[in-house]
């Protein structure tokens, strides 16, 4: 399905239906990484702030207005902000039979363990809003969707999990390694506690192999499953054994091997691996040195680097990989992912500033995941949370946008299985997986939600201000500037004159046909705010607008 296949399927409500006859099949493209040295618009901004962030905002676009595109790319790429502080205690304690009352309200328990299975419970509620405030709240960088990218990828469950420690502990090292290096984030991954647990690696011993994170490590991980990833059920048998002897310290909340626990034999490796053999090894090392050898043969396989750029390209430009594709953007991304020794960041640097990333066919053509479609209305709608300071309402507020999401099908933190969500590998649907007759609703009661009655969680509410957005109009008096620049705002496809004028007469005209009648209740409005008949025709009108706009199929894509 393409994006008239799309728009089509999902309807698009009256008066903007002639709006599908302006899409036709996005033929694909020969572009290649070459540099992009095309038009700096806002136009292509926001395809690259809605790629490597959550959503564009006008302050956001109007900063890097200023800059050239490879300057706007090197900023990206390069976090200034500090790591964040970790999640607090904003849980109740009551009737739970072992309390963290250790753990003032408002301070971290990152640190502190604790067996409750209810507190625990708590906590990993509590780590899941922290983390969609942070979304919320990000800096100006990639890091964040980064973040997410690799926790797709190496895919935990927090509920499986368990430990809340263990939880924050991997997420900790996946967003301070999200622009690191590929090949040390998954030794780390390999002996993460909260993986260990997931993927039964604290249970895998000598006598007793347990298959599941060597077979992952392969099949998800590093080498995926195409026609050129020919690693063998023996390789996984073998992988099982290098990795035997890790366990678990709940107390030090982190790993530990042990020798007594591993098979000190040699494995034997496919031709995939050239006929490898990992030497068994003894003493408190042997863990670490058969680890370091395993890691270093299966990179040393080439589709290694292929695959993982397939699954960067599939998050960052569009899921549809054909022969161009592959020949002119995978393989030389691959290339500078081996010689560079698996470092993330010159790949994103080649990819984000490539004419291929610009093409006008990759951009508007990604679906938005769930929390693209919650966080980035968000921050594109400028929404007013509580002040820092006050985290209860905020965790509460932001426990409610996790709910959203997770009614659309995206999970923060709980993905389905190890494979991470399946709208970014499961062929041939892909990003469509997102839209379907439970979900679209759902989407479309939450945008009506937020701009209708707003979110409220202790007497906090969240909801979109438009006469505030309408503000920021450079003219908002003028009705056709002020929808020209909310829909250049909202929408990563255009709409057409004919659809916009039917809107501005429906909508913000009400049924006139002259634009002084949106000009007089303007001008009114803003001479005396505090007249009710003034303010009404106004809110009401703008109400309706961004109502209606988010119902459009144009505001799922980006």
């Amino acid at each position: 399905m393409d994006r008239r296949s799309f728009l089509t399927a999902i309807g698009t409500p009256p008066p903007v239906s002639a709006a599908k006859a302006h899409y036709r099949v996005a033929d694909r493209t020969n572009t290649s990484l070459k540099e992009y040295s095309g038009p700096w618009t806002e136009t292509e901004i926001s395809h690259l702030l809605k790629r490597t962030m959550f959503g564009s905002t006008k302050t956001d676009i109007k900063y890097f207005k200023n800059k050239t595109m490879i300057q706007a790319v090197d900023e990206l790429l390069a976090p200034a902000s500090p790591l964040p502080a970790p999640p607090v205690k904003d849980y109740d304690t009551t009737g739970v039979t072992t309390p963290d009352t250790n753990i003032a309200a408002g301070t971290t328990w990152v640190n502190d363990t604790n067996n409750d299975g209810t507190i625990q419970s708590r906590r990993r509620a509590a780590f899941k809003k922290w983390w969609m405030g942070l979304l919320i709240n990000q800096d100006r960088s990639i890091r964040e969707k980064m973040t997410l990218f690799l926790h797709n990828h190496f895919s935990t469950e927090t509920n499986d999990v368990g430990n809340a420690q263990y939880i924050f502990k991997h997420h900790a090292m996946l967003r301070a390694n999200a622009l690191g290096n590929f090949k040390t984030i998954t030794r780390q991954v390999a002996i993460d506690p909260a993986m260990l647990v997931y993927l039964n690696g604290q249970y895998n011993t000598a006598t007793a192999p347990d298959e599941n994170f060597g077979r992952e490590l392969q099949e998800l991980f590093c080498c995926g499953k195409g026609p050129d990833s020919l690693y063998t059920e023996a390789d996984v048998k073998a992988a099982a054994k290098v990795l035997t002897g890790w366990r678990n310290n709940a107390t030090l909340i982190s790993s530990f091997f042990d020798s007594t626990k591993h098979d000190t034999g040699n494995k034997q490796f496919s031709a995939f691996y050239g006929n490898t053999v990992i030497t068994g090894k003894t003493g408190a090392t042997a863990g670490d040195l058969e680890l370091d050898a395993l890691i270093n043969m299966i990179f040393s396989a080439n589709e290694v680097a292929k695959y993982i750029c397939r699954r960067i390209y599939r998050w960052f430009v569009y899921y549809d990989i054909d022969v161009a594709v592959e020949n002119n953007v995978i393989q030389p991304l691959a290339d500078i992912f081996r010689k560079n020794n698996y470092e993330i960041k010159p790949v994103l640097n080649a990819l984000l500033k490539s004419e291929h990333f610009y093409d006008a066919f990759n951009q508007g053509c990604l679906i938005k995941s769930p929390l693209d479609l919650v966080i980035g209305f968000c921050r594109e709608l400028n929404i007013q949370f509580p002040a820092s300071a006050d985290y209860v309402n905020n965790y509460g507020l932001w426990n409610g946008l996790l709910s959203f999401a997770s009614n659309m099908q995206q999970n923060l933190g709980d993905p389905p299985d190890i494979s991470g969500w399946k709208a970014y590998y499961q062929s041939p649907q892909f990003y469509e997986i997102w839209i379907n007759s439970d979900t679209l609703p759902k989407r479309n009661q939450f945008t009506d939600q937020l701009t209708l009655s707003g979110y409220t969680f202790g007497g906090k509410k969240i909801q979109v201000d438009s006469v505030a957005i309408a503000n920021t109009v450079s003219d908002p008096s003028d009705p056709n500037i002020l929808l020209d620049e909310i829909i250049a705002l909202m929408f990563r496809m255009p709409l057409s004159s004919a659809v916009k004028s039917q809107i501005k007469k429906d909508i913000l005209l009400g049924g006139q046909v002259t634009d002084n009648y949106w000009t007089t209740a303007w001008i009114d409005y803003n001479a005396n705010p505090n007249n009710t008949a003034n303010a009404t025709i106004v809110k009401n009108r703008l109400r309706d607008l961004f109502k209606y706009l988010m119902n459009l199929a144009e505001y799922q894509l980006s």
